[in-house]
């Protein structure tokens, strides 16, 4: 009776080229489906700064003061709806996928028996992450450009970069998660308890200054508060550098946390 075995290529790959050969596996799967995710990713986010933006804001009528300098409410909401849009598209991203490639279609372990590591598997779906998230938010932007909410052309550039920053903060840590649990039924939890609440009051729908002083605490020390907070700056030209800094500080600090914390999570998990 024939027997089969893995053998495994122990020729050692750089970190750049174990990446590379492994993004190319998410590139060449995306190309054969991303049909299939152009209205939860393109249509209903655009739609939804439609509704929001455009028809409920025509009902909203303050001044600039108490929307933190936009000229109108859909200025005002833009920005922080695109940074929400960021980390829910990087949390869709770092779910399931990174479950099923651990448990269910098991791709992670067959590509483990190439010279591809841990570290190249990580990395390579958080780089396929970013370019979701880059090209998500940079739809956004493109479409809503002509509705005149930006105050310059550069600032929609930086906002752009910021929300790659705050969909990377989100997805390096929910793969980390992934990689963790044993199965699925705790994504859930992360829905509910974590992106309702952070998208309700990160200030992306109105000032996180109308909650209080307590809960506006709370809020600001969100990591989403402070990609809609730069993001908005951004956006409305409005940029106090201070705060811009802290904002990035943050930011930068959850996401390489969370990325070393995704490639020990899947080293543990790999090892079983």
């Amino acid at each position: 009776m024939a027997t089969t075995e893995i053998v495994r290529d122990d020729r050692r790959l750089s970190p750049w080229q174990g990446t590379a050969r492994q993004f190319d596996y998410f590139w060449t799967v995306y190309r054969r489906t991303w049909k299939s995710s152009v209205i939860s990713s393109f249509v209903a986010p655009l739609l939804y700064v439609l509704a929001m933006g455009v028809l409920l804001g025509t009902f909203v009528h303050v001044s600039p003061g108490r929307l933190e300098g936009a000229t109108s409410y859909l200025a005002f909401i833009v920005p922080g709806l695109i940074a929400a849009q960021a980390m829910q598209t990087a949390v869709s991203e770092t779910t399931y996928p990174v479950m099923a490639a651990i448990k269910w279609h098991k791709s992670f372990w067959a590509q483990m028996a190439s010279p591809l590591e841990v570290r190249d598997l990580a990395n390579a779906m958080l780089v396929f992450t970013l370019f979701r998230v880059g090209s998500t938010c940079g739809v956004y932007f493109l479409v809503m450009a002509p509705f005149g909410v930006f105050a310059t052309w550069w600032g929609p550039v930086l906002a752009w970069l910021s929300t790659m920053l705050v969909g990377m903060a989100f997805g390096t840590w929910t793969f980390a998660f992934s990689a963790f649990i044993d199965g699925p039924d705790a994504f859930g939890l992360i829905y509910r308890l974590g992106l309702v609440p952070l998208f309700l009051f990160s200030g992306s729908f109105f000032p996180v200054s109308n909650l209080g002083t307590v809960l506006e605490g709370v809020a600001k020390v969100t990591p989403l508060w402070h990609g809609v907070n730069l993001t908005r700056m951004l956006c409305l030209d409005r940029v106090d550098g201070s705060t811009a800094l802290v904002n990035v500080v943050v930011l930068v600090v959850v996401l390489v946390s969370g990325w070393w914390l995704a490639i020990r999570m899947l080293e543990r998990r790999m090892a079983t």
